[in-house]
């Protein structure tokens, strides 16, 4: 299943998952603020408080954080593109808004695939539970066929991505 949506914010593509999630409002921003909780489920956890202001390193690339309003909203740029969490309380729940402005119109597919392998191993995490990468990306490569045939951009660049990461030159 596929859940991102493609959005434009301030001329650029945005990137946008929604997710409702059984947990409370509080556990959920622990989840996405906490560095010990976001390299259980999240690419890759950033050293930070955070704080408005903050800088940090995270795989190479250094962010800054931009926006924090606890439990609700959490942004941050990083390698020089947006992002953002939105918690709203919803009945027992939380709803969950992340959002990725990105720069190149053609990865949409490949990076809303991405996000969309991580964000799964959210409510798992939630629940006590650890889903590894690996696990999370078996669906890589049809998810991203469906994303790249909703967003209309050519799955190439995506596919040969794919098979870089298998070590399959044949396929790139």
């Amino acid at each position: 299943m596929i859940h991102g949506t493609l959005e434009t914010i301030d001329g650029r593509p945005a990137l946008r998952f929604e997710r409702a999630l059984p947990y409370p409002i509080e556990r959920v921003w622990r989840a996405v603020s906490v560095p010990a909780e976001l390299e259980r489920w999240f690419p890759a956890a950033a050293d930070w408080t955070p704080a408005r202001g903050e800088t940090f390193e995270a795989a190479g690339e250094s962010g800054e954080v931009t926006e924090v309003v606890p439990p609700h909203r959490l942004a941050w740029t990083y390698a020089g593109q947006l992002y953002g969490f939105d918690l709203t309380t919803d009945g027992g729940g939380c709803r969950l808004v992340f959002t990725h402005v990105i720069d190149d119109h053609g990865l949409t597919a490949q990076t809303a695939t991405g996000w969309e392998t991580y964000l799964s191993r959210l409510e798992p995490h939630l629940a006590g539970e650890f889903v590894s990468e690996e696990v999370a990306h078996e669906p890589w490569a049809e998810l991203h066929e469906l994303y790249a045939e909703r967003f209309g951009v050519d799955p190439g660049p995506g596919r040969r991505f794919a098979a870089a990461l298998r070590g399959d030159t044949a396929d790139a």
